[in-house]
């Protein structure tokens, strides 16, 4: 049973182990970080009522709620099977979403290696060595010999060693620690944490940059396979209206020179009919590198552009904020250059430096274990930059003008994403209202053929006249599929400029970043 005095002798012992643990652990020099706060407006100014107060029918509108916010696969509510499934390839097989991963993985490996500067570090160095010494000559004072006549002659006696061999065995170990006195390893490793933050908010962007990529491309594809349509039927009608004005030219209605004229006006459809599939293949390669294909294996069937616009959930400019992986970035930007100033001021103090060392050393192995065989030494040692020139001053400084640049940039970020969703949006109701100008203006001019080749057929106008409404038909066909990309792509850059279906929930804390759910969920996004 343990007595009173050997319980309070053990709570002092606790006591004053933790008083050492509160001073080794020190304190942490630099600047608080305060998330920045960015003011933004109560709404979207392009996407209020009264922006759609005087818009003609059928013009486009965001969804409603407004608070409303995408999710997920946002490419999903376009309901196109095809560019579906080609999604989810470039989730898994685009390259550069690959390269940005990897970037990722080496921020985390960096936090890791900046953690590591919390422990002691270990190191042994153990020896064997086995010595001979040469043997040696030496006298051993006896003379030898014989007795003459004259006197006695002989020899000194010598003898010769054999040497001596000798063993050393030695197992030391050697322990330094710099505690943290002034926070420098926790501001580095913070600066380090906030580092993969923006390494996984900028794979996130990538991704999404990729993914808008590709729906653009897929619907300007599209819009190819629409032209090359069009084209197609009005070479058909003019193929068909030369027929015609040969057929009225043999019976002598008409001239050689309407011939003329409806050949030139063929031949010059088909070649414009020609040049199309240039711009397809362009598209369908870009398309191909996107999912990671070579563009030598990768083809799309062709079908015509008929997707509509669906109706964007735009929400308030609050979430934004929140929703852009960029924005994301450029915050944890700034906490990154905010730690990074802590670091350098630790620089002003004195670094503390603990080393230990021992081990054991004998001549045999069998008594190299035994308390004799025992050393150790302990020592401590303190290093202080007494003059440096102002070094340490224009580096804080340095890294405080950073910090101030980081914090421009992120407001800069701000402002730009209110930017972009405000063009996108101007654009998408703008576009839908000429598109459905453009639909009226396609009719009229389809009108304006069928006149002017009924009028033509019973010789009331000349050949030239026809030739002008078909030009005319063709012109606004190819300026209503135009505008139709446009509207498409332009609802693909609104999703992109709202973040897609991300948020900074999705953003590994500081904490959790290198953990193997962090890399599990970045990798997995959307």
């Amino acid at each position: 049973m343990r007595t009173r005095h050997s319980i309070r002798g053990g709570r002092c012992a606790v006591g004053l182990a933790s008083v050492a643990l509160t001073l080794l652990a020190g304190c942490r020099v630099g600047p608080k970080y305060v998330a920045p706060k960015a003011v933004a407006p109560p709404e979207f100014k392009e996407s209020s009522p009264a922006a759609y107060s005087a818009a003609p029918a059928g013009t486009w509108q965001p969804a409603n709620p407004q608070d409303a916010a995408l999710k997920g696969k946002w490419w999903e509510m376009f309901h196109e099977l095809e560019l579906n499934a080609l999604e989810e390839q470039l989730n898994i097989n685009n390259q550069n979403i690959a390269q940005y991963f990897q970037n990722f993985m080496a921020a985390r490996a960096l936090v890791r290696e900046a953690r590591a500067s919390y422990y002691p570090t270990l190191t042994t160095d153990p020896s064997y060595s086995r010595q001979r010494t040469p043997g040696t000559l030496r006298s051993t004072g006896v003379t030898t010999g014989t007795t003459t006549g004259t006197g006695t002659t002989g020899t000194t006696g010598v003898a010769t060693s054999s040497g001596s061999t000798s063993t050393a065995l030695s197992l030391p170990f050697d322990v330094s620690w710099e505690p943290d006195l002034w926070g420098k390893i926790r501001n580095t490793v913070r600066e380090y944490q906030n580092a993969a933050q923006v390494s996984a908010a900028d794979l996130e962007n990538e991704r999404l940059t990729e993914q808008a990529d590709l729906a653009e491309y897929y619907f300007e594809l599209r819009g190819q396979d629409a032209l090359q349509g069009i084209y197609d039927q009005t070479i058909d009608a003019d193929r068909k209206a030369l027929n015609l004005t040969k057929a009225l030219y043999e019976t002598g209605i008409d001239s050689d020179e309407s011939v003329a004229q409806a050949e030139v006006t063929l031949q010059n459809a088909e070649e414009a009919g020609a040049g199309i599939a240039t711009n397809r293949a362009i598209y369908e390669h870009a398309i191909a590198t996107l999912i990671g294909k070579p563009a030598s294996s990768f083809s799309l069937p062709v079908k015509e552009l008929t997707t509509p616009v669906p109706a964007i959930p735009v929400g308030v400019p609050s979430q934004l904020l929140q929703r852009r992986p960029d924005i994301a970035a450029a915050e944890r930007t700034m906490s990154e250059a905010n730690a990074l100033i802590g670091v350098e001021k630790a620089a002003y103090y004195p670094n503390l430096t603990l080393t230990g060392g021992g081990g054991l050393e004998s001549s045999t192995i069998t008594s190299l274990f035994s308390g004799p065989a025992l050393f150790w030494s302990l020592g401590a040692s303190a290093a202080e930059t007494i003059f440096d020139g102002g070094l340490r001053r224009a580096t804080v400084a340095q890294y405080t003008a950073q910090y101030n640049a980081d914090t421009a940039a992120y407001r800069q970020t701000v402002l730009t994403a209110f930017q972009q969703v405000e063009d996108y949006i101007a654009t998408l109701r703008v576009t839908s209202a000429q598109i459905a100008q453009q639909d009226q203006a396609v009719k009229s001019a389809q009108r304006y053929l069928d006149i002017a080749t009924a009028r033509y057929q019973t010789g009331l106008d000349p050949y030239l006249d026809v030739i002008s409404a078909q030009t005319t038909l063709l012109s606004d066909r190819q300026t209503q599929v135009t505008l139709r990309v446009s509207e498409m792509t332009a609802a693909v850059q609104l999703v992109q400029a709202l973040g897609g279906g991300w948020d900074v929930s999705q953003l590994p804390s500081a904490a959790k970043v290198t953990s193997s759910a962090a890399a599990r969920q970045v990798s997995t996004t959307p």
